[in-house]
């Protein structure tokens, strides 16, 4: 008998936690709305307009760069989000910043996603950069919103 009692306790805790499926449809729509959310995202970067930017973003957001030190080390920065609005409202009207997605891989359910998108970085149409973002987002029932954001940058190897 205990065998048996200790059986049924695992089928039902492992289907009470088991991730629920999704249909493809909502997959798919899932999928529109994250990219969506990043590239409204990226509209609000290229604009300036850091109002916009500020309704794609979850106000605990996490933004790390992967970076080589000098030393070849290979760390993870923080930057705080405030630091980087600020650095986009204040960019000279001349100064043009063109991040250029090149792709789109996104996961989602219906709560949370990863989109992992490579892009080129250009300044006044000059190549400055290039890498890969990844994007972490929550859906709160209404939108998505970026919980956290990390990106590579080279200046090698971009092309």
């Amino acid at each position: 008998m205990h065998k048996v009692s200790i059986w049924v306790i695992l089928f039902f805790s492992c289907s009470i936690f088991s991730q629920k499926n999704i249909s493809k449809d909502d997959q798919n729509r899932y999928e529109k709305e994250v990219k969506q959310t990043v590239l409204d995202f990226f509209e609000g970067f290229h604009a300036g307009d850091t109002a916009k930017m500020k309704t794609t973003i979850d106000k605990n957001i996490a933004v790390q760069t992967i970076v080589r030190t000098k030393e070849g080390e290979i760390k993870t920065v923080k930057t705080d989000i405030e630091k980087i609005l600020t650095a986009i409202q204040n960019r000279p009207a001349e100064q043009k910043w063109d991040e250029r997605l090149l792709a789109f891989k996104i996961d989602a359910d219906s709560a949370i996603a990863n989109a992992w998108t490579p892009y080129e970085f250009y300044v006044n149409d000059n190549f400055s950069h290039c890498g890969v973002n990844v994007f972490q987002l929550f859906n709160d029932g209404k939108t998505w919103k970026i919980i956290a954001i990390a990106d590579t940058r080279f200046r090698e190897g971009c092309k």
